[in-house]
């Protein structure tokens, strides 16, 4: 990993690791919304779903332009688009039962 890389990750995925955050980016993939329309996809208050745009808005994660009086927000499908799809295809091979990764664990003395 380079060096510098390790901050870079941490931020960029404590970031997506709220799931309040991740639900808003998902619905973005879907298709471009309001704050109002977000709050009533995901069944939060608009506040809530406002102080999390915030984040996703700094790290370019989401996009924003005016549309008349409201902002649509869409997502940076150039990134997250991979992303999903590289946690999809892992999720595939590697997490098949419920999420649960199939690691096996080492036994102590064997």
């Amino acid at each position: 990993m380079k060096k510098g890389l390790t901050t870079t990750c941490s931020k960029f995925f404590n970031n997506l690791s709220n799931p309040t955050r991740l639900a808003i980016v998902e619905k973005l993939m879907e298709n471009p919304m309001s704050v109002n329309e977000i709050a009533d996809a995901l069944g939060q208050e608009q506040s809530m779903i406002s102080h999390n745009l915030k984040p996703l808005l700094r790290c370019r994660f989401i996009f924003s332009k005016r549309q008349g009086k409201k902002r649509i927000y869409s997502a940076n499908s150039e990134t997250i688009g991979a992303l999903f799809t590289i946690i999809g295809t892992h999720a595939q091979r590697f997490c098949p039962s419920d999420g649960k990764c199939l690691i096996e664990e080492k036994k102590v003395g064997n």
